[in-house]
């Protein structure tokens, strides 16, 4: 069977499927199941076109670590088949622990299991199944192979799976102001002292990059409808959770179900096989089929949230950049009790609160290193000429509730 494959992506043109292993895991039903989760939860809510899936998501950061790769070769890195092709792999499967609705949900069906501990437990499994052809992937995945510029590129501040997510994301939500210059921030990669450095001369790519991250943010990801819809979401599937461990019938899917009825931990589905078949045939479908079916259901909270979410008549959000006064809350909180009668208990279903943050630059973390004419390698917010960089490093925290337009009439 032919297995070099040419996908047509509307981002970056034509992607080859280089190798026949990179095929086969493409084609295995665990990665097929990303087509079925989109990448931005319920952006769409507010972007009508942000409909594209982590499918596309790992295809595209997979033809720009190829891009990559490449480049740092032509300048004379030495990078063998295997660990282009581990780098290649490691970066198709970043994702691939994702649950239903992406980050949206994965407080409600797990307690405490992160997607990027279930994606490196996929990885583990599919390296069982691949006879051990993973090992060199997960070892890069996990930044505990030596050449350390490998992982960077997989997950760094600089990495191809936010060049990626940036220039797919700002494509489909039609918001050009995010969209970066990926290749040439690519076309200027080289590696210093095993690290991944950017030349003096991408400085203002790497600008345009950070500036478009927090406008993305700000526009897109914490854009407050989008809070609104996905806070509904996660408290609607909260109720239902709560109901069916009361012993009242919650319809869903036998999935959906199954981890409603639970508290899983990590621990259960390294020591179950079964909890993760489950896990991997359940997709947004099941969520949104499970949300059509609350809309009448007995319970008045789940009926009521299910068919607003349907009907898009999404919580009132009120956004702030101190925290919210205590009054006013008080005040949200009476009205909505007075005009839904639902118990002190109940009431955090219909009145959301928390902050969200964010800084485009993190100075903590792992620096973004450019590499000067003549050969030193410096953080990129001292190379900057521009007082952007340092501006973007600082953390950027609002304060939000939500809560039923209803309420305040």
């Amino acid at each position: 069977m032919n297995k070099k494959k040419i996908f047509n992506d509307p981002v970056y043109g034509f992607i080859t499927v280089p190798t026949d292993l990179i095929f086969d895991i493409i084609d295995h039903p665990y990665f097929q199941r990303l087509r079925r989760i989109k990448q931005l939860g319920l952006t769409e809510m507010v972007y009508p076109g942000a409909l594209h899936t982590r499918f596309h998501h790992a295809l595209g950061a997979m033809h720009l670590m190829n891009t990559a790769l490449n480049t740092l070769k032509s300048k004379n890195n030495e990078i063998s088949d295997n660990e282009f092709q581990a780098s290649l792999i490691a970066i198709l499967l970043h994702d691939i622990g994702h649950g239903p609705f992406s980050h949206a949900l994965e407080t409600a069906i797990f307690k405490n299991v992160h997607h990027e501990h279930l994606s490196l437990h996929i990885m583990h499994l599919l390296n069982e199944q691949f006879d051990g052809r993973l090992s060199l992937a997960i070892d890069i995945f996990t930044d505990n192979y030596e050449r350390k510029f490998f992982h960077q590129l997989v997950s760094s501040q600089l990495d191809v799976d936010r060049l990626d997510y940036l220039n797919r994301d700002s494509f489909y939500t039609g918001v050009y102001e995010g969209k970066i210059g990926a290749d040439r921030i690519i076309k200027m990669l080289d590696v210093a002292n095993d690290k991944l450095v950017v030349e003096e001369k991408g400085i203002y790519s790497i600008e345009n990059f950070l500036v478009s991250r927090r406008l993305m943010y700000w526009q897109v990801y914490l854009h407050k409808t989008v809070i609104s819809a996905e806070n509904m979401v996660l408290r609607v599937v909260q109720r239902a959770r709560q109901l069916v461990q009361q012993g009242i019938d919650v319809p869903a899917s036998p999935c959906l179900k199954f981890f409603l009825t639970t508290d899983l931990t990590m621990q259960d589905f390294q020591q179950d096989s079964t909890i993760l078949e489950r896990f991997v045939s359940l997709d947004d479908h099941d969520v949104w089929g499970g949300i059509k079916l609350w809309a009448s259901h007995s319970d008045k909270i789940l009926s009521f949230l299910a068919n607003s979410i349907l009907n898009r008549k999404l919580f009132k959000v009120v956004i702030s950049n101190k925290p919210i006064d205590e009054e006013l809350l008080l005040g949200i909180h009476e009205l909505v009790q007075d005009k839904f009668k639902v118990s002190e208990e109940d009431i955090k279903y219909l009145m959301i609160s928390g902050n969200i943050g964010n800084n485009a630059y993190d100075v903590e973390g792992q620096t973004i290193d450019m590499l000067t004419k003549s050969g030193y390698v410096i953080d990129v917010a001292e190379a900057s000429d521009l007082p952007n960089i340092r501006a973007l490093s600082y953390k950027v925290e609002k304060y939000y509730v939500c809560y039923p337009k209803e309420a305040a009439h």
